[in-house]
């Protein structure tokens, strides 16, 4: 049958020749003539950015290849900044066996997504100047769940009249300056409006009399006085060859006394807190130690089989989901070497739940019991049946996965 399409002539098949080479020519030669590295425009970008921001308040923001969603900000209902972060970033020098991937992902928390309210505050600033002064803001976001928060590009509130903190070893011990704390999110203005609340204040606070250093403070984890519940820390070392307790972490450590306490014995160990209602953190570091903002809820931001000793006085209780709990529990077997110890300490519950839930799921964790001390809670009356249980827990030093 024949084609229904007429062969082109030799002259039609020499023109389009001719087109396709002319064509690639003419790019070839725009190439080369505009041609530049990577590294110097960056270098320009960058040199840009400098002079710019100097001389104007106009933000700057460099494109490093992010892939933004093509739906405006306004139709995913999220914050353009929150974006900007959270989309893929190309990697500047490509394919990376690393990442097994030529761009990075920012880590955000998942519910970040789901307070679009609050994020789109949180997330309003001025790109290069200051950030808002919004603690309760942020801190909020992180106790729904929207932890890690996204980075911002901004600057923190600071006081304008800092003092630099007492040196070592004085810090441990004292009191510091009033004007190393930005105020504006807690009820006291003030360090001694801290260490007297629990004299004047009657509504609750978390850890209420902690700033205090010369009250409870002073004596923690110093000696067993006490109903058995009370170990001290030389107790506790004593377990282990000595030497062989060096790092850990003290999880919901108030105003970091147990950091300290370890810190004269050259142990270092990092305190995670939060700051309900007071300058927990700040607090931490002006003593000498390290803390850590992060929640109960934060996969715990070490490797596995690294710490000697994790540490945690009160926060871990039955107002936390047991199966959260358990989920945490079993963070700290992973992060504890084989060898090492997690001491429990005053563990809350009440009396039926222990037999019940709590024994059986600390059991299933896998540790070996040293120490294992229960006793009543009688703070708020003995009409609730409240317990308290003390245990120090060894991870196996063989067979421990």
């Amino acid at each position: 049958m024949d084609s229904p399409h007429k062969p082109r002539s030799f002259s039609s098949n020499l023109f389009f020749f001719f087109l396709l080479v002319s064509s690639n020519l003419l790019t070839f030669f725009i190439s080369n003539t505009f041609k530049i590295s990577s590294c110097s425009l960056y270098q320009q970008t960058y040199k840009a950015i400098a002079t710019a921001s100097s001389n104007s308040a106009t933000p700057f923001v460099v494109d490093d290849g992010v892939q933004v969603s093509d739906k405006p900000a306004t139709d995913l209902d999220l914050p353009s900044e929150f974006l900007a972060f959270t989309s893929p970033h190309k990697l500047p020098l490509g394919f990376n066996t690393n990442f097994d991937s030529d761009e990075i992902n920012p880590p955000v928390g998942r519910p970040c997504t789901m307070f679009p309210d609050l994020l789109r505050r949180y997330m309003s600033y001025r790109v290069n100047g200051s950030c808002p002064d919004d603690e309760l803001l942020g801190q909020k976001l992180l106790l729904k769940g929207c932890e890690p928060l996204p980075r911002r590009r901004c600057r923190p509130a600071s006081q304008q009249e800092y003092v630099e903190p007492y040196p070592l070893p004085e810090s441990l011990w004292t009191t510091p300056s009033d004007s190393s704390v930005v105020w504006t999110a807690y009820t006291c203005k003030n360090y001694e409006c801290l260490i007297n609340r629990m004299k004047t204040q009657k509504a609750f606070d978390d850890c209420k009399d902690c700033f205090d250093l010369n009250g409870r403070e002073k004596n923690r984890w110093s000696s067993t006085k006490g109903a058995g519940l009370d170990f001290s820390i030389d107790e506790v070392l004593a377990v282990k060859k000595p030497g062989t307790i060096r790092i850990g972490l003290d999880i919901g450590g108030g105003v970091a006394t147990f950091a300290v306490r370890m810190r004269e014995k050259n142990i270092t160990i990092l305190t995670t807190s939060m700051n309900l209602n007071g300058p927990f953190n700040t607090f931490i570091a002006s003593r000498g130690v390290i803390p850590l903002y992060i929640s109960i809820s934060q996969r715990l931001p070490f490797f596995d089989n690294t710490l000697d000793i994790v540490h945690s006085m009160h926060v871990l209780s039955n107002w936390i989901p047991t199966t959260l709990l358990h989920f945490l529990f079993f963070d700290i077997y992973r992060v504890l070497r084989p060898g090492g110890l997690f001491w429990l300490d005053h563990f809350f519950c009440v009396g039926e739940q222990f037999e019940q839930i709590y024994a059986p799921l600390i059991e299933s964790i896998g540790f070996i019991k040293v120490k294992w001390v229960i006793g009543r809670k009688m703070d708020r009356g003995p009409e609730l049946n409240e317990m308290y249980l003390s245990a120090l827990l060894e991870k196996p030093l063989k067979n421990s996965w």
